[in-house]
């Protein structure tokens, strides 16, 4: 298995595919990525020399913010919104949807598991 930037890219993947397994690097940022050093596309990983890997590795270095950096920068990024006390800052505190999105239904993934809370008896059970 290559290693780029401290990650095992799968060898028996084309290379382009293979580049995907890096965080911040995408499908298209990948073919990209090969387009510009010349390397095949199709071309599984394990088959990569060792040259091909370092100037990958450069270009990556050089012109792509990726991996630890990359997390790094993000949790940067909503802690100076929290610190500021922007709106997305708070929803980012709550663990709330940030983007716009409604919360009366639909928001499970961000909020979580329901808490049932006791509501009121029927109008019936009162009489």
């Amino acid at each position: 298995m290559p290693r780029i930037s401290g990650v095992d890219i799968p060898g028996e993947k084309p290379t382009y595919i293979s580049l995907g397994y890096l965080y911040g690097i995408g499908r298209a940022t990948a073919i990209r990525i090969c387009r510009s050093l010349k390397i095949d596309l199709q071309r599984k990983a394990k088959e990569l020399s060792d040259d091909d890997l370092a100037r990958i590795a450069n270009l990556l270095d050089k012109e792509y913010v990726i991996e630890g950096q990359l997390r790094r920068k993000i949790q940067q990024d909503i802690a100076r919104l929290r610190d500021i006390g922007a709106y997305r800052g708070l929803r980012h505190r709550r663990g709330l949807p940030v983007r716009g999105q409604r919360t009366r239904t639909n928001a499970r993934t961000r909020k979580g598991v329901r808490k049932t809370v006791a509501g009121k008896k029927g109008v019936k059970e009162m009489r």
